[in-house]
């Protein structure tokens, strides 16, 4: 009841969206955190395809650390509600719409892809897909989740990686934007090679001031397909990537 509770009152902060009926929301016990996800599973030997939510709302508009991750922003949710595949999990960060004793403002700051965060994801995909197929579609900091899930679990049958503005190289990125290192945190640069010899393409953002094209073209190279999208920033201008995204 009290998770029921909290629940209700971390969506009221979040810009409303409809959840189609197809959805169920459930909440996912791993080994440390508690993972909110909402899911429609209609072909349980088929496909699944999930989409891991960036890192939220975790800095203020002050640049400092929230009380509370759960992301205000649409796109990620919206993606997921409207993918016509046959089954789709929208698949939330740890401390996200959810709370527990392992909550701790670390873990949406410098700790937000620690080996706890990363095996807590991958323990959620696990449980739901089993050995079938999986494609990670990644927003912001999503994609970090989705490459460090991909290249440190090898049990996952994965089929694809997508990102969207995907944040890949934390260290870069900090250094760019002049900002703490994060110090508590895997960074998937540590496992670059595993992870461009996955299938992969990644959608960028011409006006994306958060996450810079040249910081995903600096980090895959010529190794995967990138697509920039005009006139799109970091959380607007993706509506034309949608059937794009849908037809995987």
């Amino acid at each position: 009841m009290f998770k029921t509770l909290l629940l209700s009152l971390f969506l009221l902060g979040c810009k409303s969206i409809d959840v189609p009926t197809q959805f169920v929301h459930k909440v996912i016990h791993t080994q440390t955190f508690e993972i909110a996800s909402w899911q429609k599973i209609t072909k349980p030997n088929g496909i699944f395809k999930f989409y891991i939510e960036g890192d939220g709302y975790a800095f203020n508009a002050y640049g400092q650390p929230t009380q509370n991750p759960t992301p205000r922003g649409t796109l990620v949710r919206k993606l997921a509600f409207g993918d016509p595949s046959p089954n789709v999990i929208y698949l939330a960060r740890p401390c996200q719409y959810v709370t527990s004793s392992m909550c701790r403002q670390k873990y949406w700051t410098t700790a937000r892809f620690a080996p706890e965060i990363i095996q807590a994801e991958y323990e959620a995909i696990s449980q739901i897909a089993a050995n079938n197929p999986v494609i990670l579609i990644g927003f912001s900091g999503g994609a970090q989740v989705a490459g460090l899930v991909a290249t440190t679990q090898n049990k996952l049958n994965i089929k694809r990686i997508i990102t969207i503005a995907g944040n890949l190289d934390h260290e870069s990125w900090v250094a760019y934007h002049n900002l703490p290192y994060l110090r508590e945190s895997m960074n998937l640069k540590n496992y670059q090679s595993q992870f461009l010899q996955i299938p992969q393409i990644h959608y960028v953002g011409s006006d994306d001031k958060v996450i810079p094209p040249h910081l995903i073209k600096q980090f895959v190279g010529k190794n995967a397909e990138i697509i920039q999208i005009k006139n799109a920033t970091h959380n607007h201008g993706w509506e034309k990537i949608y059937p794009l995204i849908q037809q995987y």
